[in-house]
């Protein structure tokens, strides 16, 4: 499991460093990840052999739109570089509500697919993948975090 949480750490930080590419990178980054992560995901979840082919369709849906987030954060981490020598407070402010969208609707993203896996596999195999979901998610954060510079960090 450490193996496939460093891969997931080393793609996010790809991620991160190359966030300048263009859209077919950053897609291929994520098809990775996502390889990566469903393996991840299979050792961890506990499903009951009828239940399989359900949360895994659920599971890649779930996947497709937190991809379309991913690309959201990247472009916020792109525009907080373009910016960050010349962020006013106005560009600062825009800058924390889009982060805090973003967060709130990954929020909300895992909580809906948490109800739609328990109504098809079960509360247990539905709590297991938010767990190990909001687990990755913190785990890619804070690598994000160490990889760029705070608000003013630079400043002179």
């Amino acid at each position: 499991m450490k193996k496939i949480i460093l891969s997931l750490i080393i793609i996010a930080s790809s991620a991160v460093a190359f966030s300048q590419t263009n859209t077919e990178d950053v897609d291929m980054i994520q098809a990775a990840f996502g390889k990566e992560k469903k393996a991840l995901m299979s050792e961890y979840v506990k499903l009951d052999a009828d239940k399989k082919d359900a949360f895994w369709n659920l599971y890649d849906q779930y996947e497709t739109e937190r991809k379309e987030l991913g690309k959201k954060r990247i472009a916020l981490i792109n525009k907080y570089a373009e910016n960050y020598t010349s962020m006013d407070d106005a560009k600062t402010t825009e800058l924390i509500k889009e982060m805090s969208k973003i967060s709130s609707d990954y929020e909300k993203l895992m909580s809906s697919y948490f109800a739609k896996l328990s109504k098809a596999a079960g509360a247990k195999p539905a709590a297991q993948f938010y767990q190990m979901e909001a687990y990755l998610l913190s785990v890619i954060r804070v690598e994000i975090m160490n990889n760029i510079p705070f608000i003013g960090e630079l400043d002179y």
